[in-house]
């Protein structure tokens, strides 16, 4: 026969294992999420690298510099 102590112990170690598995598998969703944002993040850098580059090649054919046409007034001012 179980004491009330007993019991009460094993209730307790149910209940932090119960606890332990659901942080457990919180800690793999946020682990997944994570992941997944460092890859979204590296190809966004990939893209804006791209991007620059694009930029930088339609400036030039246009004969203009960095900051040149780009912050001239329109005509009608």
């Amino acid at each position: 026969m179980a004491c009330d102590g007993e019991v009460k112990i094993d209730a307790r170690v149910i209940e932090l294992e119960e606890k332990f598995s659901f942080q457990e598998d919180t800690l793999q969703q946020l682990n997944d999420v994570v992941a997944k944002q460092g890859l979204q993040i590296m190809e966004l850098a990939v893209q804006l690298k791209n991007c620059k580059e694009q930029l930088e090649g339609l400036r030039e054919r246009d004969g203009s510099i960095e900051g040149g046409t780009v912050d001239e007034r329109p005509p009608h001012y």
